[in-house]
């Protein structure tokens, strides 16, 4: 998978600008807020649909213009496609794949992933349970649709059956209605789960050799994902995962009601990070987490690569400028055979290690 031409129009600090890149390296040289980071915007949200920055769509237009265009030109799977993004302030989006209109952020799966690593990736292993859910979600969006699919219905059952609780003491005929978004959850909490757990025991996999192997075989990584306690083996198929999660639900039902909360459902998961048998949230050293984090997002990239027998397009903003040199060392010589995008202030030996490509970016001009 990679991104053989990038045009943007219109998207944030770019009025008209266009790329062709490296399959393999290229290095995005410039000073901070001069669009470097925007670049990589666009190239994540014409593989996602999502912007890895802004809440809204309206937000990646530039001050000047009324709307905005994102045009990829992209090989994957031996093929060639032309994925385009229309955004405008006043109506909704249009993105298209070869001049076919797509309807949901899960089709784009189908022609490119990326795996964005960013400086706030590195404290993933310190944040809150919300951290490493998102890291599940942005992973699992890609790599199955039907995964996608579930996370957005569940989100949009959970809306309701919030509002429900929050404004039944004024409307309690609002509750005839809670039983059907309960059973919504239930359904498709069971399917996230399912997936959650599978892609959880391959990350562990994975993560821990690539652990052992950045400490120096002097640390040992290992992985828990966490659900609700009803729920002993994540591993069960999903209508017993849904009867686990039902019953789970029901036992809450008074709390639900006297707290106005949702307190029973997979939107609540989490991944237990732990070192030599230690809660690397609470006992881990900087350098750990970091170390543990680094291992994380690799090993998202190998599974991207085991899936769709092919690298996604990895995208390292200014990442390797928080690492000290033996962390920096590391990544290097494990992102090759995929095309990478590096961002940094300075032009450096990026270059000549990889192979690859320079740009320059100033003030919104992409400058080979």
């Amino acid at each position: 998978m990679l991104i053989d031409r990038l045009e943007l129009e219109g998207f944030r600090n770019y009025v008209r600008e266009a790329a062709d890149f490296d399959p393999r390296c290229n290095v995005i040289c410039g000073e901070n807020a001069q669009g470097k980071t925007n670049l990589l915007e666009a190239v994540v949200y014409l593989s996602r649909g999502k912007s890895s920055r802004a809440r809204t769509d309206r937000e990646m237009i530039g001050f000047q213009a009324e709307s905005a265009r994102l045009l990829a030109r992209v090989e994957s799977r031996e093929r060639e496609f032309k994925v385009q993004a229309d955004l405008f302030r006043g109506r909704r989006r249009k993105i298209t794949v070869n001049q076919v209109l797509v309807k949901t952020n899960a089709a784009l799966g189908d022609v490119y992933h990326t795996v964005l690593f960013q400086p706030e990736d590195l404290t993933l292993i310190r944040e809150g349970a919300a951290a490493r859910r998102r890291f599940l979600d942005t992973a699992l969006c890609q790599l199955r649709p039907r995964y996608a699919a579930a996370l957005a219905g569940y989100e949009r059952a959970r809306e309701q059956k919030t509002r429900i609780l929050r404004d039944c003491d004024q409307r309690p005929d609002l509750l005839a209605a809670l039983p059907e978004f309960n059973e919504q959850m239930i359904c498709l909490g069971a399917v996230l789960i399912y997936y959650r757990h599978r892609f959880c025991l391959r990350l562990a996999e994975i993560a821990a050799v690539h652990h052992r192997e950045c400490s120096g075989g002097k640390e040992c990584l290992t992985l828990q994902y966490q659900t609700v306690s009803s729920i002993e083996d994540p591993g069960e198929e999903a209508g017993l995962l849904a009867e686990r999660l039902r019953r789970h639900m029901e036992s809450h039902r008074e709390a639900e009601l006297a707290s106005r909360l949702c307190l029973s459902g997979p939107h609540k998961d989490d991944i237990c990070v732990a070192i030599d048998g230690r809660d690397a949230r609470q006992y881990a050293s900087q350098g750990q987490t970091r170390t543990a984090a680094l291992a994380l997002k690799l090993a998202e990239r190998e599974i991207y690569r085991g899936a769709a027998g092919e690298y996604p397009v990895l995208l390292l903003d200014d990442v390797l400028s928080e690492l000290d040199p033996r962390r920096q060392e590391f990544v290097l010589n494990r992102i090759a055979g995929g095309q990478v995008f590096i961002t940094c202030c300075e032009e450096d030996r990026l270059p000549s290690l990889l192979g690859g490509k320079v740009f320059h970016v100033e003030r919104g001009r992409i400058l080979p």
